[in-house]
């Protein structure tokens, strides 16, 4: 008896129950995944993903990172995540000067004082690890960097969510997503033109008084519709990926004892850990590009003028880039294969040291905090999302 035909299907409850078996099958069986119904191709292994993410004149990000946008066709709102070269060039450059390595780490006693507010609330015998804890600073970190006033702050996370949920089977944006999207850059458009009356020491102030090039290469400012698609962008990113890899961490060290007694009885191990989590639970399942031509990859070729799955998540467990790619072990050899856990190529997260010390920050608090626990593994509730994936509850005991 032969196994059925390997499916994909990006809003399947299958998908959002447990992507990775899926994973398996797609690279084994048909790396180079075409679905004829939705008419798209999903690349799975590491080799093929990683030189999707690298040729950027081949697959184009113009259009959109989802499947719906994609297809569409039509142009996404002005956001660096939309631009291909020259425009993403010029726009990172700028960007880039927000998030350099000192001011990452001027942003270090924001991220501890907040960790610490939150754990400071929790009642370790009824402690949600997201909608508690992981859920709530992360957002507060990023918006208070744009300069979103503290009222609005947890405002910004309600629409992030419900903009990327999505129902089973659902591709397209409903109304609910559409609004969300609305209410959100219509906060920022306003936040945007109160800065350019009463410019403050934020992010979003500083892109208002920034110059990029133009067409011509003569200097221009950014409009507001730029720099709110931006701070739009960057609430949403700075938000969701570790509210996500923190939940997740806690699922799988609750599954691998052993590696949270490691990281109990050597700190310094903690790094290493946020590589390994974002390699075996990366928040980022996929990122969707459109193929201008047709391009060869090592598994085979990409039609032209398709939408393309570069599916990260797939590939972060390839065996064929990492030995024993299906184990969770923070001590592996982290120079074997690129961790595409944050992106690769022009496109990597531009906040990904900010992800990296929020998340070893709040692995070292909750170190102390629950240094023995129990998830209560009936009360897990997954997020329905595009591109993303991870928890909306992790309920855990906390154990004397």
């Amino acid at each position: 008896m032969t196994a059925p035909k390997v499916t994909f299907n990006p809003v399947s409850q299958e998908f959002f129950d447990n992507p990775y078996e899926i994973y398996q099958r797609m690279r084994d069986e048909q790396p180079l995944y075409y679905d004829e119904v939705e008419d798209f191709v999903a690349l799975t292994r590491h080799a093929d993903v990683a030189a999707g993410f690298k040729d950027h004149e081949a697959f184009s990000s113009a259009r959109g990172c989802d499947l719906g946008m994609v297809r569409s066709g039509e142009t996404p709102q002005k956001s660096i995540i939309f631009m291909d070269p020259p425009d993403h060039r010029h726009m990172r450059s700028l960007l880039n000067k927000a998030f350099t390595p000192r001011a990452i780490q001027a942003q270090r006693d924001t991220v501890v004082e907040l960790v610490q507010h939150y754990l400071g609330q929790a009642d370790p015998d009824n402690f949600d690890v997201v909608q508690d804890f992981s859920g709530p600073f992360p957002v507060e970190v990023i918006t208070r960097m744009a300069g979103v006033p503290e009222e609005f702050r947890q405002k910004v996370r309600e629409w992030i969510d419900t903009s990327l949920h999505r129902e089973p089977g659902q591709i397209d944006w409903s109304e609910e997503n559409q609004q969300a999207n609305i209410n959100s850059a219509m906060y920022y458009f306003g936040l945007v033109e109160e800065r350019r009356k009463n410019p403050q020491d934020d992010m979003i102030s500083r892109l208002i008084a920034a110059e990029i090039p133009d067409d011509d290469g003569n200097l221009r400012k950014l409009d507001d519709i730029e720099i709110t698609g931006f701070a739009t962008l960057l609430g949403g990113a700075g938000a969701e990926t570790v509210t996500k890899l923190i939940g997740s961490a806690v699922v799988v060290f609750a599954q691998h004892p052993e590696q949270w007694q490691m990281l109990l009885d050597d700190r310094s191990k903690i790094p290493d850990a946020v590589e390994e989590l974002l390699r075996y639970v990366g928040p980022v399942q996929y990122n969707v590009r459109y193929s201008l031509k047709e391009v060869e990859v090592p598994s085979g070729v990409v039609p032209a003028h398709k939408p393309v799955f570069l599916m990260g998540a797939a590939a972060n467990r390839d065996p064929r880039a990492f030995t024993d790619a299906e184990t969770f072990d923070i001590t592996r050899d982290r120079a074997q294969s690129q961790n595409l856990g944050l992106g690769y190529g022009i496109h990597s997260c531009l906040g990904a040291a900010l992800a990296r010390m929020e998340s070893a920050i709040a692995l070292d608090h909750l170190l102390d905090f629950m240094p023995r626990y129990e998830v209560e593994f009936d009360g897990l509730q997954r997020v329905h999302m595009q591109n993303v994936a991870g928890y909306h509850h992790v309920p855990v005991k906390v154990l004397r």
